[in-house]
C-alpha cells in the first residue's frame, strides 16, 4: 500500500514519552511513500540540532525525524540522561507507526550525547538495522576516568535551556551508572549491525582518544572516519553529510 508524499514536507512532530508530549519536526522526501526514515538525535543541550543533515537526508530520499527530549527546549518533564535513552526509545516507536515510513528501514543517528544515545538504543533493538555516532560522548568512559567531576561546570554552563537538573546532579547520574554505560561494552550486542563511527580530531569536548579511538578498537566491523575539525564538526558539514548519506545508501 502506497503512502502518497508527493511534495516534500516539514512540519510538526509529537513524540509521547514518560506522559510528556515532545516536540519535533518531521522532514518528509517528496514522491511515494513508506519512506525509509532516520532519527537524528541532537546533543546536549542542543545548541547544535543537526537540520543541515536532515534537509541533506530529505533530499536523498529519507524520512528524518529531530525532537527534544523531556526537560528541554521547552518540552516538559525534567532532564536526565535515563530520559534522553528513554525517550530515543519512545520516538523509534512512534517514527515506526507513522504510515508514511517503513519501519524496517529506519537508521539512528546521533551527534554528541545522541551519539550515546544512538548506540545504546540500537543496541537493546535488533530490529534496527544501522547506527551512527558523530563525535559521540561516552559517558560510561567519562565516568570511570580520572575525576569525572571535572564535568560540572561545563554541564553547569549548559542549563540554560533544560529544566529540572544541575551540572552535579548530571555527574552524579553519569557516575552511578559508571561501566555500564561504557559503549564498547555494547560491541557484541552491535556486531551484526551497520555501524559508523565517526570522530573530530580537534574536538575538545569528546576528545577522540578517549570518546572514539576505543570504540573503533571495540567496534570490529564498523567504519569509521576521523575529520580534521572540532566537535560541532564546523568547517566539514558537507563531507559529514556525504559520508553519512554514503552509509546509508549502502546499509540501509
Amino acid at each position: 500500500m502506497s503512502h502518497t508524499s508527493t511534495h516534500a514536507s516539514t512540519s510538526a512532530f509529537t513524540v509521547a514519552s514518560g506522559g510528556h508530549e515532545l516536540p519535533g519536526v518531521l522532514h518528509l522526501p517528496a514522491g511515494d511513500g513508506p519512506h525509509p526514515a532516520v532519527l537524528l538525535l541532537h546533543g546536549f543541550p542542543g545548541w547544535e540540532r543537526n537540520f543541515d543533515l536532515a534537509h541533506a537526508f530529505k533530499r536523498a530520499g529519507y524520512a528524518t525525524l529531530v525532537f527534544h527530549y523531556r526537560g528541554s527546549w521547552g518540552a516538559g518533564g525534567t532532564w536526565s540522561w535515563s530520559n534522553v535513552l528513554e525517550d530515543a526509545t519512545a520516538a523509534v516507536q512512534v517514527l515506526r507507526a507513522d504510515p508514511r515510513i517503513d519501519a524496517a528501514r529506519l537508521a539512528v543517528v546521533g551527534h554528541s550525547m545522541g551519539g550515546f544515545a544512538a548506540l545504546r538504543t540500537v543496541a537493546v533493538d535488533p530490529t534496527i538495522p544501522a547506527v551512527a555516532s558523530i563525535a559521540g560522548f561516552d559517558f560510561g568512559a567519562a565516568a570511570t576516568a580520572p575525576n569525572p567531576d571535572q564535568y560540572v561546570e561545563p554541564f553547569d554552563s549548559d542549563l540554560l535551556p533544560l529544566h529540572g537538573t544541575s551540572g552535579r546532579a548530571l555527574v552524579d547520574e553519569m557516575v552511578a551508572h559508571g561501566p555500564e554505560w561504557r559503549l564498547a561494552t555494547l560491541a557484541p550486542k552491535l556486531a551484526d549491525r551497520h555501524v559508523l563511527l565517526i570522530g573530530a580530531d580537534r574536538d575538545t569536548a569528546a576528545p577522540h582518544e578517549q570518546h572514539h579511538v576505543p570504540l573503533v578498537a571495540a567496534y570490529q566491523n564498523a567504519e569509521h572516519y576521523l575529520f580534521p575539525t572540532d566537535h560541532a564538526l564546523s568547517d566539514h558539514r558537507e563531507q559529514l553529510a556525504e559520508a553519512v548519506l554514503d552509509f546509508l545508501k549502502r546499509k540501509l
